[in-house]
């Protein structure tokens, strides 16, 4: 199932589910070529938000609308030449990189030392390292919908956020939108974009 936007649902409990679903959804897209399944429903999914003019709804829907305007293949085409390739991508998804200007850094074993707090590290079939957005977005997911309410709650929601997202999440979704080859990536980070601002609002008013 396809999220829309947190900002359409009404009750509290639905804006947590909503932001998980987001979060995972993101961390889909970033981590490899959508599968066919997720663009398909993508391409099914509502544009129009009960309460017309939320935050999300027009990213939402900018995004939608160039699933249904982009084969699979373009988009997978895409994400190959953005992210994969020999050696260095034309774009980083990776927070080292962008806190330090080289990867596998200190932003990365910070990270590391984090994870191993709540609990958490990589599955060693994973390819990427823990600083990679998709593995970033997941470990939100987590922590808003994860069942142990001692690591899943909106206090280490903030704090991981704010030490391990908030400082380069904008610099990457900047770089992103501005790349010639973006077409489909660039509508992801706009609703990137908008969706780490809704978050970071969210989590200032908890100050």
């Amino acid at each position: 199932m396809i999220p829309m936007p947190e900002t359409v649902r009404s009750s509290a409990l639905d804006e947590e589910t909503a932001r998980a679903e987001l979060y995972g959804l993101l961390a889909q897209v970033y981590y490899a070529s959508p599968a066919p399944e997720l663009l398909a429903d993508l391409r099914l999914s509502a544009t129009q938000a009960p309460t017309p003019g939320s935050f999300l709804e027009e990213p939402w829907r900018n995004l939608v609308g160039l699933a249904r305007s982009l084969s699979d293949e373009v988009i997978a085409a895409e994400f190959d030449a953005l992210f994969g390739g020999v050696g260095k991508p034309e774009v980083y998804l990776y927070g080292s990189h962008y806190l330090s200007g080289f990867l596998n850094e200190k932003p990365l074993a910070r990270l590391r030392t984090e994870l191993n707090s709540l609990g958490l590290g990589r599955d060693q079939a994973m390819s990427e390292t823990e600083d990679h957005v998709a593995y970033l977005f997941e470990v939100m997911r987590y922590l808003i919908a994860g069942d142990d309410v001692a690591v899943a709650n909106l206090t280490r929601q903030q704090a991981f956020f704010a030490a391990h997202v908030q400082p380069w999440i904008f610099l990457m979704c900047e770089t992103l939108q501005q790349h010639p080859k973006a077409r489909f990536y660039a509508g992801v980070a706009v609703l990137t974009q908008a969706f780490m601002s809704v978050e970071a609002q969210g989590f200032d008013l908890m100050r």
